[in-house]
C-alpha cells in the first residue's frame, strides 16, 4: 500500500482512527504511571482498545469497499479461447485474463486503501480450494473461498489441470470478494474447462443418485464447484457420479 494510494481514501476514517487510538494509549499510559497502577485496571483498558480498534478497523473497511463499488473498474473481456473437448468436439469462449483483472481490480482496491492477497490449497480428493483475502489499511480482513477439481479441458498434464483451476479461482474470488463477480461474469461457464454441458440424461442419472444415496442437492453442488446441475460441464460428469456411487458404496 502506496502513501498515495491511502491519501486518495476518500473518508476520514484514518485521521479519526488514529485519533481515537491515540487518546486511548495516552489514557493507558496515564493509568501506568499513575501512582494507584492497577494491572488489572489495566488489561481492562487494554481489552476496549483492543475491541474498539477492531471495530473501527471493520467500520473503515464497508466504507472503503462501499467507495470502491461506487464507482467500480471496468474489466473487459481480454482474451478468445478455443480447443477441443476430449469428447470430440470443441467449445470456445471469452474472458477477462488474471493479469488484466488484478491490474484493474488491484489499483481501485488500492485507491481506497484495500488490498488482496490469496490462500491455496488441495485436499486429499485432489479439489483445488483457493481463499481470496481483502484487507483494508487498517487490519480489518474477510475472506471469500471458492473449490474445484482440477481442469482437465483440453490435452493438459496434471501440474497445468491444476495451475489452470488455481488461475480461474484467483480470477473468480477476486471478483466475487470485490462484488463484481456478478457484473463481469464470463462466457467461460461456471467450472475451468467448462466447454460442453451434461446432456439431460446425465443430470437425471445424477438426480436419482443424489437421492438414493440421501446426498444434500445444495451442498453437493458446492462441492462440485457448480451454481446447479444444468450447469455441470460433461466433463465433470464421471467425477461426480463416481463420488456418489463411494457414498452408496459407504452406505451401510
Amino acid at each position: 500500500m502506496t502513501a498515495n494510494a491511502v491519501q486518495k481514501m476518500p473518508t476520514s476514517a484514518l485521521p479519526a482512527a488514529n485519533a481515537g487510538s491515540e487518546a486511548m494509549m495516552k489514557l493507558i499510559e496515564h493509568a501506568t504511571t499513575s501512582q494507584n497502577f492497577d494491572v488489572a485496571k489495566l488489561e481492562k483498558l487494554l481489552d476496549v482498545k483492543e475491541r474498539w480498534e477492531a471495530t473501527e478497523a471493520r467500520r473503515s473497511f464497508v466504507v472503503a469497499l462501499t467507495a470502491f463499488k461506487a464507482d467500480p473498474p471496468k474489466i473487459i473481456k481480454n482474451k478468445h479461447v478455443a480447443f477441443d473437448t476430449q469428447s470430440g468436439g470443441q467449445t470456445e469462449y471469452d474472458h477477462a485474463t488474471l493479469d488484466h483483472v488484478c491490474d484493474v481490480v488491484g489499483a481501485g482496491l488500492a485507491a481506497h486503501g484495500l488490498s488482496h492477497t490469496w490462500e491455496t490449497k488441495q485436499h486429499d480428493n485432489a479439489m483445488v480450494e483457493v481463499t481470496c483475502v481483502l484487507t483494508h489499511v487498517l487490519g480489518h480482513s474477510e475472506r471469500v473461498t471458492l473449490r474445484a477439481m482440477p481442469d482437465s479441458s483440453g490435452k493438459k498434464n496434471l501440474i497445468q489441470q491444476i495451475g489452470s483451476a488455481v488461475t480461474y479461482l484467483q480470477r473468480y474470488t477476486l471478483l466475487a470478494a470485490t462484488g463484481l463477480a456478478a457484473a463481469n461474469q464470463d462466457d467461460d461457464g461456471g467450472d475451468p474447462g467448462a466447454g460442453e454441458p451434461s446432456t439431460a440424461e446425465q443430470k437425471e442419472e445424477l438426480i436419482a443418485l443424489i437421492k438414493e444415496v440421501g446426498a444434500g442437492t445444495a451442498r453437493f453442488l458446492q462441492y462440485l464447484a457448480v451454481p446447479s446441475l444444468d450447469e455441470l460441464p460433461a466433463v465433470k460428469f464421471d467425477f461426480a457420479k463416481k463420488a456418489l456411487e463411494a457414498k452408496r458404496a459407504r452406505k451401510p
